[in-house]
């Protein structure tokens, strides 16, 4: 049986992208089963009930990735 996966959405910090099928490319500020928040970039529907696989930084790797791409 699958765990429940307990998250809150702290701060949506961006909107990447959206589909015609209503979901849409964030980067948020998550918090995952009550733990720290950290940076969050994925794909959820329209009332983010639902998400797909994503990536999780905390803010040392989001800041070395910002730089990395301002660096272009």
């Amino acid at each position: 049986m699958a765990k429940d996966i307990k998250y809150n959405i702290e701060e949506h910090m961006a909107t990447i992208s959206r589909n015609n099928g209503g979901w849409s490319l964030e980067i948020n500020r998550v918090s995952w089963d009550d733990k720290p928040a950290k940076i969050d970039i994925r794909t959820w529907n329209e009332d983010h009930t639902r998400m797909s696989k994503g990536l999780r930084l905390s803010d040392e790797e989001y800041q070395k990735l910002w730089e990395y791409f301002r660096s272009l």
